[in-house]
């Protein structure tokens, strides 16, 4: 079994930013002045795919699906060093 990712808070709060973005599009009816939110998502994809925290992980894909579960459930492990609150 392999260790949990832990990922950090900024990481976390950028890809529920990116989902929350996607869920907004995918809502929106067609010809609604989508624009924005399409600049919105190509920009969080952007700065999600450039984060510092990548150049380290050799698991891209799975730290990938990682991420995306952390955001929708709100949890993150603790780094090492910090205790549970």
């Amino acid at each position: 079994m392999r260790p949990p990712f832990r990922f950090p808070e900024d990481l976390i709060t950028l890809q529920k930013a990116w989902q929350q973005t996607y869920l907004e599009l995918a809502r929106s009816p067609a010809g609604a002045g989508t624009t924005a939110l399409r600049r919105r998502l190509i920009a969080l994809s952007g700065e999600l795919c450039t984060h510092p925290y990548w150049a380290a992980s050799t698991a891209w894909r799975a730290g990938g699906v990682e991420l995306r579960h952390a955001a929708r459930t709100h949890t993150c492990a603790p780094a090492e060093g910090e205790g549970a609150a």
